[in-house]
């Protein structure tokens, strides 16, 4: 499984995301998009022109993806098998 969050470096729901992934061992990539066009590109194609953060991208071990806008503990909880 590879976790991609978008995120700029002054988010406190980026900084939530992240701690809360942290305390459940959850590995994932950062690309902050205040300070990377590129990493700003990408979102904007992956989100469907959502410029909100953070933006996560959870590309399953059978290829599939999934996106969730915010922090959304329970669809993050769900889509990750978190406490199931």
């Amino acid at each position: 499984m590879n976790v991609i969050i978008y995120a700029t470096t002054t988010c406190p729901y980026c900084r939530q995301l992240k701690d809360y992934l942290n305390s459940k061992n959850i590995g994932f990539t950062e690309r902050l998009v205040d300070q990377d066009d590129s990493a700003k590109d990408e979102m904007v194609k992956a989100s469907g022109g959502f410029l909100g953060v953070p933006f996560t991208v959870i590309e399953k071990d059978d290829q599939t993806k999934e996106t969730v806008m915010g922090f959304d503990k329970n669809r993050i909880d769900t889509i990750l098998q978190i406490n199931q």
